[in-house]
């Protein structure tokens, strides 16, 4: 689960630098992503170790990350659509909004991913 952690991480960050650099690389929110990211794929090459504990706590880290990376941008593009719809003016920010919602959807398979290999690990024998 390790390296997919870095896997993901590295999805992140490509993400956050594609859209930094396709955006005219004016706003630097656009590489928050890719910070997401950084923090996941040092979670993940953390996790590579053969101490049980210290790998729990980093793939623990690297999940919450990644709650917070699908919580948090689902919640600003969720709030941005709403606001377009109701005073039905287009989106201000129309690609930070795909970004967004990009971030959410690879942190939410990340978060899947992560939940189904706590379970897995927490029903398999001498763990």
């Amino acid at each position: 689960m390790a390296k997919l952690t870095m896997v993901f991480g590295f999805v992140l960050v490509a993400l956050g630098v594609t859209v930094w650099m396709a955006t005219g690389r004016v706003a630097p929110t656009a590489l928050i992503p890719a910070w997401f990211g950084i923090v996941m794929m040092l979670a993940g090459a953390l996790a590579r170790t053969e101490d049980a504990k210290k790998r729990m706590l980093w793939m623990h880290v690297a999940a919450s990350v990644g709650l917070f990376g699908l919580l948090l941008p689902a919640i600003r593009a969720s709030m941005a659509l709403g606001q377009a719809r109701s005073t039905g003016l287009p989106l201000a920010h129309p690609d930070a909004v795909k970004e967004e919602l990009v971030m959410a959807v690879v942190c939410l398979f990340f978060v899947i991913m992560c939940a189904r290999s706590f379970v897995k690990a927490r029903r398999s024998p001498g763990v």
